[in-house]
């Protein structure tokens, strides 16, 4: 069987419904629990085997959005580094990233390039590594990697590289949720998120406290809303006000629940089937001008 010279593969966005960061570990990660879910909205990550020419890289990357490295420190490059040294595999390859996830949003979008690259290399190669070292090399990456492996709602446990599948009956009440996805004009750094609640240091939600509100709404039929939870809030939602000043807005104006995506600045809203999306987001625009970012989407 002749394998394909070009691939072409989605990169979804995802969203943290619930996030409790729970202890700052010796290493300087931090340990959660988190429910995320990806979207129907995403990148797009083309791979495209090419000639080898003296001197040139392995792998190189282009991108369709000014302000995305194409050096050694993006996430596709690492990826794609990784897979070759797994597996042994010495073609050469040139990506090109359709980039539509924002930046510094909190919405998984590096990671999941990332987690793009392995699947494209796994298709030109013809499955190389193989699943397990694929998941092995999703954790390595990044903390958020692991959870775009499988392609639906799941629990992250760990600093994020422990992951498993929500119970049927769970996820089938996230999939297909409809979501209005929204982002002002600045970005949140996660480092200093992070940084914010170790200064504050009452943020934390301990682990059986965690463990227990997830196990909650797993075991009774509650709706997607009754799972809102991101303790990473009030560290962020102190410096950057328009974030909570919109979403009490939205919440009061318009009866939804809404919340933030990880450590932001990306915000969601929960909508109802058959409910209009366009004065939401008019008031998106109207809080936060022009510059910001707004779409409708689904629970993939």
């Amino acid at each position: 069987m002749s394998l394909p010279t070009s691939v072409t593969v989605f990169s979804p966005a995802k969203i943290n419904l619930f996030l409790a960061v729970t202890g700052r570990r010796g290493d300087g990660f931090h340990e959660l629990v988190s429910v995320t879910a990806p979207l129907a909205f995403g990148d797009g990550l083309t791979a495209e085997r090419v000639e080898a020419g003296a001197g040139e890289a392995q792998f190189t990357l282009a991108c369709d959005a000014p302000g995305v490295p194409l050096d050694g420190s993006n996430l596709i490059l690492r990826a794609a580094q990784a897979h070759a040294a797994a597996t042994g595999w010495t073609g050469r390859v040139h990506f090109k990233l359709a980039k539509r996830i924002p930046m510094g949003a909190g919405l998984g979008g590096g990671s999941s390039n990332a987690v793009a690259a392995l699947r494209a290399l796994e298709q030109l190669t013809g499955g190389q590594a193989g699943a397990a070292k694929l998941a092995e090399l999703a954790a390595g990456l990044g903390s958020d990697c692991a959870m775009f492996l499988p392609g639906v709602p799941v629990v992250m446990r760990g600093r994020g590289e422990r992951v498993e599948a929500l119970p049927a009956a769970a996820a089938a009440r996230l999939r297909g949720q409809r979501v209005l996805l929204f982002k002002p004009g600045f970005g949140v750094s996660t480092p200093w998120a992070y940084g914010r609640m170790v200064a504050r240091a009452g943020d934390y939600l301990p682990v059986p406290e965690a463990e227990a509100r997830l196990a909650a709404w797993i075991a009774r039929p509650a709706g997607v809303a009754d799972l809102l939870f991101n303790n990473m809030e009030p560290a962020v939602f102190a410096k950057h006000l328009a974030l909570p000043a919109l979403l009490r807005r939205l919440r009061a104006d318009f009866g939804v629940a809404a919340g933030m995506s990880g450590s932001g600045s990306a915000c969601f809203a929960l909508l109802g089937e058959g409910q209009d999306a366009a004065p939401l987001l008019a008031a998106v625009c109207a809080a936060w001008g022009t510059p910001a970012f707004g779409l409708e989407t689904r629970c993939a």
